[in-house]
């Protein structure tokens, strides 16, 4: 944990805080901080400072903070994201999260098991979770906001165009295209595939739609390995 982001209910006075839980463990078992030490600390969906420790026990910590520096900027990007698996699903927003992705679509294909849309990972408070743990690693106060679209077909027909309207649209398939580019310097869409890729129709749409189809090579990369290889390539 880089950052201790501060909930709006962890706020009890103008510039002090009372933070219990995951964090207070934290703060105590991996900082091993004691009263009088400071800690690097974010409003959630705010600013960002510097706190002191007024008081620390099992039960609550205590700080007197201010916070004056804004969060890092967002990566001019939107990620469509075929739904993965509930395991790397976990790691993929907290990597989404920590890099600075501020929209993230989660989409269904042909090659996504319908399972996946009933774990309990994809419940509001879930993916709020992993995002704020993603948000603490890179030291970022703004959570990103996540948009579950069910229908394949539909999505891309009806709420596609707007969505990425003036953008660079991009998809990556291991299958055809070009090299994906370097250190682009537009606002962009990135589509990333299941498990396996998107089949063809799905390419096929998304190209009808202005997507770019792009490679990373020949390797064949878990989706929680090219989603922060990809982004850094891009950005």
């Amino acid at each position: 944990m880089n950052l201790l982001l501060l909930e709006p209910e962890d706020i009890v006075g103008p510039g002090r805080a009372i933070v219990r839980g995951r964090r207070l463990s934290h703060v105590q078992d991996v900082h091993k901080s004691e009263p009088g030490d400071t800690l690097r600390v974010g409003e959630l969906n705010g600013l960002m400072g510097e706190a002191r420790i007024i008081r620390l026990d099992k039960s609550e910590l205590e700080l007197e903070y201010a916070v004056t520096q804004e969060s890092p900027p967002a990566l001019p990007v939107t990620v469509l994201l075929a739904l993965p698996r509930p395991k790397m699903l976990k790691r993929t927003f907290q990597a989404l999260a920590t890099m600075g992705v501020k929209r993230i679509v989660l989409m269904n294909t042909f090659r996504v098991e319908k399972s996946f849309w009933q774990s309990p990972w994809l419940r509001p408070e879930a993916i709020r979770e992993q995002l704020v743990l993603g948000l603490e690693q890179g030291r970022d106060t703004v959570l990103p906001e996540v948009i579950l679209e069910k229908r394949f077909k539909p999505f891309v027909e009806d709420r596609l165009p707007v969505l990425s309207q003036n953008m660079r649209k991009l998809v990556a398939h291991p299958v055809g295209g070009e090299e994906c580019p370097r250190a682009i310097n537009e606002p962009a869409i990135l589509a990333i595939g299941p498990e396996g890729g998107f089949i063809p129709y799905e390419v096929e749409r998304l190209v009808e739609y202005g997507f770019e189809c792009v490679h990373l090579g020949s390797r064949i990369l878990r989706v929680e390995t090219a989603v922060p290889v990809l982004l850094s390539r891009l950005f």
